[in-house]
């Protein structure tokens, strides 16, 4: 078989991998002659093959982990690549957080964000994170007014953004519309302490319950969460003392951000930890990359060999069919580039 039939052929295969002949695929994308097929007339690279996805976590899973006192790991993603990594990665629970208004779409705040817009983050993170549970932000607007209006767009996030769950900011005054959703058995991950869609009225992205009174209060506001049927809560930016307060007290986890490591598990936002900004970050952000500068630094390096035209190398362009093809190529009348006055 020449090299043109080792891609057809193994294009054939990849669309009914399944059962015998996944075995047969995997042994002819391995070949040499595949391999070498691939290297000369395909667009798509030949490192990645078919593995195993691991169990799909659910609302069960997260509570067995709990029961289990092993941490919840979760983290933000946006689009399909960083719905990938966290895939990957092994996370429990992905967040399509509003979080990616700022980091991902430039706004000045969270509270930008539309519905539409949620819903096509929604759908590309679904598309690449398979094994994880999935979780959506209710954006700043969509479940205030009424109980009802929560419902509705809780319901679309998960029939139209293909999510299964969905977080929603605030407290003991959110209880009622939280058990509206769940009732609707739809799960609700509740977030308390600071909330970013609430900031004007918290005075800034300040660190809350602070005083004794203060954890009082937030204690009360997750109990109310709790019982309306919450299987979650993430707490941000309270003292750690506060957050082990709060996470003794409950009987369902506790996601800390800025919250101490007592909390039941912990998120991030995947763009804030892999430091893919030059700005400031909040201090509760441990960076685990500096990708900004690497990326930087990468993209810097293209321009300079598109500019002395080193980039593409002969590795990176595709031969013709024969010797005798370009031969015949070269021996063409090309008709005279016609320039006009401004060089165009």
């Amino acid at each position: 078989m020449n090299a043109r039939g080792y891609i057809l052929s193994s294009r054939q295969l990849l669309r009914t991998a399944t059962g015998k002949n996944l075995a047969l695929f995997r042994r002819v994308c391995r070949s040499d002659h595949a391999q070498t097929a691939f290297a000369r007339y395909s667009t798509y690279s030949t490192t990645e093959e078919v593995t195993h996805q691991r169990p799909k976590v659910t609302v069960n899973t997260i509570r067995s982990l709990y029961r289990q006192n092993i941490a919840i790991a979760a983290l933000t993603a946006h689009d399909f690549p960083s719905a990938t990594v966290a895939d990957r990665a092994g996370v429990d629970l992905t967040l399509v957080g509003d979080s990616l208004a700022m980091v991902a779409l430039g706004y000045e705040n969270t509270n930008q964000i539309t519905m539409d817009e949620m819903l096509s983050h929604c759908r590309a993170v679904a598309r690449g994170s398979k094994s994880p549970f999935l979780v959506a932000d209710l954006p700043f607007g969509t479940y205030e007014v009424s109980e009802e209006q929560a419902l509705q767009n809780s319901i679309r996030l998960i029939r139209e953004g293909n999510m299964e769950g969905v977080k929603l900011e605030g407290g003991i005054e959110m209880a009622d519309t939280v058990k509206k959703i769940t009732t609707a058995g739809i799960p609700v991950l509740g977030h308390i302490g600071l909330t970013p869609q609430r900031s004007v009225s918290l005075g800034g992205f300040r660190v809350q319950a602070r005083t004794a009174t203060g954890a009082k209060k937030l204690l009360q506001s997750a109990q109310a969460l709790q019982d309306a049927g919450c299987f979650a809560l993430v707490v941000e930016a309270v003292p750690a003392p506060v957050a082990k307060f709060i996470t003794q007290a409950l009987t369902i986890p506790t996601i800390g951000i800025g919250a101490g490591i007592e909390c039941s598990g912990q998120v991030l936002v995947q763009l804030d930890m892999l430091g893919s900004f030059d700005r400031f970050s909040p201090k509760f952000v441990k960076k685990y990359a500096n990708a900004f500068e690497t990326n930087a630094s990468a993209v810097a390096e293209y321009v300079r060999e598109v500019k002395q035209r080193v980039f593409p190398a002969e590795e990176h362009t595709y031969p013709m069919r024969s010797e005798d093809d370009i031969k015949k190529l070269e021996g063409l009348d090309i008709p005279a580039r016609k320039v006009s006055s401004s060089g165009m």
